[in-house]
Protein backbone atom coordinates (compact mmCIF):
# COMPACT_ATOMS: atom_id res chain seq x y z
CA UNK A 1 0.00 0.00 0.00
CA UNK A 2 1.42 3.38 -0.98
CA UNK A 3 1.97 6.04 1.66
CA UNK A 4 -0.68 8.24 0.02
CA UNK A 5 -3.26 5.43 0.01
CA UNK A 6 -2.44 4.61 3.64
CA UNK A 7 -2.91 8.29 4.58
CA UNK A 8 -6.30 8.48 2.82
CA UNK A 9 -7.43 5.24 4.44
CA UNK A 10 -6.50 6.58 7.88
CA UNK A 11 -8.44 9.81 7.19
CA UNK A 12 -11.57 7.97 6.02
CA UNK A 13 -14.62 8.73 8.13
CA UNK A 14 -16.19 5.67 9.79
CA UNK A 15 -19.68 7.07 10.40
CA UNK A 16 -21.17 6.53 6.94
CA UNK A 17 -24.56 4.86 6.59
CA UNK A 18 -27.98 5.07 4.97
CA UNK A 19 -31.43 5.01 6.57
CA UNK A 20 -35.10 5.07 5.56
CA UNK A 21 -36.43 8.62 5.43
CA UNK A 22 -40.09 8.87 4.38
CA UNK A 23 -39.79 5.65 2.38
CA UNK A 24 -36.56 6.64 0.61
CA UNK A 25 -33.13 5.25 1.42
CA UNK A 26 -31.11 8.33 2.41
CA UNK A 27 -27.34 8.71 2.92
CA UNK A 28 -26.11 9.85 6.32
CA UNK A 29 -22.85 11.04 7.83
CA UNK A 30 -22.67 10.41 11.57
CA UNK A 31 -20.50 12.87 13.47
CA UNK A 32 -19.32 13.00 17.05
CA UNK A 33 -22.12 14.13 19.35
CA UNK A 34 -20.42 17.25 20.74
CA UNK A 35 -19.43 18.45 17.26
CA UNK A 36 -22.98 17.84 16.04
CA UNK A 37 -24.51 19.72 18.99
CA UNK A 38 -22.06 22.63 18.58
CA UNK A 39 -22.85 22.87 14.87
CA UNK A 40 -26.61 22.91 15.47
CA UNK A 41 -26.26 25.51 18.23
CA UNK A 42 -24.51 27.87 15.77
CA UNK A 43 -27.16 27.59 13.03
CA UNK A 44 -30.41 26.74 14.83
CA UNK A 45 -33.36 28.85 13.73
CA UNK A 46 -31.41 30.59 10.97
CA UNK A 47 -32.00 30.54 7.25
CA UNK A 48 -28.81 29.28 5.69
CA UNK A 49 -27.31 27.60 2.68
CA UNK A 50 -24.67 24.90 2.65
CA UNK A 51 -22.26 24.63 -0.22
CA UNK A 52 -21.42 20.95 -0.75
CA UNK A 53 -18.33 19.96 -2.73
CA UNK A 54 -17.47 16.38 -3.65
CA UNK A 55 -13.73 16.20 -4.34
CA UNK A 56 -12.93 12.83 -5.91
CA UNK A 57 -9.45 11.41 -5.34
CA UNK A 58 -8.41 8.31 -7.30
CA UNK A 59 -5.20 6.43 -7.96
CA UNK A 60 -6.03 4.57 -11.18
CA UNK A 61 -5.77 1.25 -9.34
CA UNK A 62 -9.40 1.10 -8.23
CA UNK A 63 -9.05 3.09 -5.01
CA UNK A 64 -11.40 6.06 -4.77
CA UNK A 65 -11.91 8.50 -1.92
CA UNK A 66 -14.33 11.41 -1.87
CA UNK A 67 -13.71 14.44 0.28
CA UNK A 68 -17.11 15.91 1.15
CA UNK A 69 -16.67 19.58 2.05
CA UNK A 70 -19.59 21.42 3.66
CA UNK A 71 -19.36 25.20 3.88
CA UNK A 72 -22.18 26.77 5.88
CA UNK A 73 -23.27 30.31 5.02
CA UNK A 74 -23.74 31.07 8.74
CA UNK A 75 -21.85 30.11 11.88
CA UNK A 76 -18.40 30.09 10.24
CA UNK A 77 -18.60 26.30 9.81
CA UNK A 78 -16.59 24.23 7.34
CA UNK A 79 -16.71 20.47 7.77
CA UNK A 80 -14.71 17.92 5.77
CA UNK A 81 -15.34 14.19 5.62
CA UNK A 82 -13.18 11.72 3.71
CA UNK A 83 -15.24 8.78 2.46
CA UNK A 84 -13.82 5.56 1.03
CA UNK A 85 -16.04 5.13 -2.03
CA UNK A 86 -15.11 1.46 -2.41
CA UNK A 87 -16.42 0.69 1.08
CA UNK A 88 -19.36 3.11 0.98
CA UNK A 89 -20.53 3.08 -2.64
CA UNK A 90 -24.14 2.81 -1.38
CA UNK A 91 -23.79 6.31 0.15
CA UNK A 92 -23.12 7.78 -3.30
CA UNK A 93 -25.74 5.64 -5.06
CA UNK A 94 -28.45 6.88 -2.68
CA UNK A 95 -27.08 10.45 -2.84
CA UNK A 96 -27.46 10.40 -6.63
CA UNK A 97 -31.09 9.27 -6.24
CA UNK A 98 -32.21 11.55 -3.39
CA UNK A 99 -29.96 14.62 -3.90
CA UNK A 100 -29.91 14.99 -0.13
CA UNK A 101 -28.14 13.54 2.86
CA UNK A 102 -28.29 13.80 6.61
CA UNK A 103 -25.85 14.75 9.30
CA UNK A 104 -26.54 13.00 12.55
CA UNK A 105 -25.04 12.23 15.94
CA UNK A 106 -24.52 8.65 17.14
CA UNK A 107 -27.44 9.04 19.58
CA UNK A 108 -29.94 10.20 16.97
CA UNK A 109 -32.84 8.07 15.88
CA UNK A 110 -32.08 8.02 12.12
CA UNK A 111 -35.06 9.00 10.06
CA UNK A 112 -37.10 9.98 13.11
CA UNK A 113 -35.48 12.85 15.02
CA UNK A 114 -32.32 14.89 15.53
CA UNK A 115 -31.04 14.68 11.98
CA UNK A 116 -29.89 17.68 9.95
CA UNK A 117 -30.93 17.30 6.31
CA UNK A 118 -28.89 18.88 3.51
CA UNK A 119 -30.41 19.24 0.04
CA UNK A 120 -28.02 19.46 -2.91
CA UNK A 121 -28.93 22.43 -5.12
CA UNK A 122 -27.86 20.64 -8.31
CA UNK A 123 -28.83 16.93 -8.33
CA UNK A 124 -26.86 16.30 -11.53
CA UNK A 125 -23.62 16.92 -9.62
CA UNK A 126 -24.24 13.86 -7.41
CA UNK A 127 -25.12 11.79 -10.49
CA UNK A 128 -21.97 12.95 -12.29
CA UNK A 129 -19.89 12.17 -9.19
CA UNK A 130 -21.36 8.66 -9.00
CA UNK A 131 -20.37 7.98 -12.62
CA UNK A 132 -16.82 9.20 -11.98
CA UNK A 133 -16.61 7.08 -8.81
CA UNK A 134 -17.91 3.93 -10.54
CA UNK A 135 -15.46 4.36 -13.42
CA UNK A 136 -12.58 5.01 -11.04
CA UNK A 137 -13.34 1.90 -8.95
CA UNK A 138 -12.37 -0.24 -11.94
CA UNK A 139 -8.59 -0.47 -12.20
CA UNK A 140 -7.36 0.99 -15.51
CA UNK A 141 -5.79 -2.31 -16.59
CA UNK A 142 -9.16 -4.09 -16.33
CA UNK A 143 -11.21 -1.84 -18.61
Amino acid sequence: MSDELKKLTEQAHDGITTFDFDGKETPCIIIEEKKYDDMLAKVAGQSLSINTDLNILQDGLGNVFVEVVLTFSKGNIVEKFMIDAKTHLDFFVTLSKTSMFALSSPKSNYGKDNVFMIQLPRPEKAQDALEIIKNALIPKNQK
